[in-house]
């Protein structure tokens, strides 16, 4: 067989066995998953009408800040659903069955894709189920076409790879799997920071800055314009860079730390 034959293969391989982990043991996806449907429910029941008040120039139908949360919660569950790659990678890594791939005649690069792709179909389920929630308490996008619908997919698809990338760089950095749910953390509290729940400009002066110039406010901008029609302007652009950008730093972070041999 040649090269790429084998890292296909052994790549599916690795790729079904994180699946059949993930499918037996449930419990870190599902905790992962509760929260951004926990902040969805809260936000829009308890605090909806206030918020649309705002946002929707004096109403008080929460229908506007429903339409104005979701794609923020859309990208906050893509990072919470990573957080589970960083603690795989780091169990594999401290229980020894990485020392044993090391010994077997497959190709080393696919235990990071066969966890890279399962956590990227597991991040695209999980923004199903949250989407699905998110349409059974009213949220609609009437005025997003297939493109726009099709070009929303690719972005979520594009943040998940990357983020998740960083998560795998983060297991294998982590001396155990607790540090390495701790370590991923950042990446669903960002979104706490980001244009995810309020506008930039409605935030405190000195802090606006933390929420415009970081990775997760233009995606979700541009997200929330496919989808609403809103404003995109130059998000898009700045979304692809930093989606690339974090891609190819969690990559090369990934491969460099797996490449070293165990001490």
């Amino acid at each position: 067989m040649s090269s790429l034959s084998l890292a296909v293969r052994d790549s599916s391989t690795m790729l079904r066995r994180n699946l059949l982990h993930a499918r037996r043991y449930p419990s870190l996806t599902l905790n992962l998953l509760l929260s951004p449907v926990v902040l969805l429910l809260l936000f829009v029941y308890i605090f909806g009408d206030v918020m649309s008040a705002g946002i929707g120039g004096g109403g008080t139908d929460r229908s506007a800040y429903l339409a104005y949360l979701v794609p923020g919660i859309l990208l906050m569950t893509i990072g919470g659903t990573t957080i589970g790659s960083a603690v795989s990678v780091a169990t594999d890594m401290t229980e020894g069955i990485i020392a044993r791939f090391r010994t077997m005649a497959i190709h080393r690069g696919s235990v990071l894709v066969g966890h890279v792709v399962g956590s990227v179909l597991q991040c695209v389920m999980s923004v199903v189920l949250v989407g699905a929630v998110a349409v059974a308490i009213g949220f609609r996008a009437p005025d997003a076409t297939a493109l726009d619908w099709l070009l929303a997919v690719g972005l979520l698809t594009l943040v998940s790879v990357a983020l998740t990338w960083i998560a795998v760089g983060m297991g294998l950095s982590s001396p155990n799997a607790e540090a390495a749910s701790n370590n991923a953390l950042p990446l669903m509290v960002l979104p706490l920071l980001s244009s995810a729940f309020v506008p930039v400009d409605a935030m405190p002066g000195w802090f606006q800055p933390i929420a415009e110039y970081q990775p997760f406010t233009p995606a979700i901008e541009t997200l929330r314009g496919l989808l609403l029609g809103t404003e995109i302007g130059h998000n898009g652009w700045l979304a692809v860079a930093w989606c690339v950008g974090l891609a190819v730093l969690g990559y090369a972070w990934s491969t460099s730390l797996f490449s070293r041999e165990p001490k």
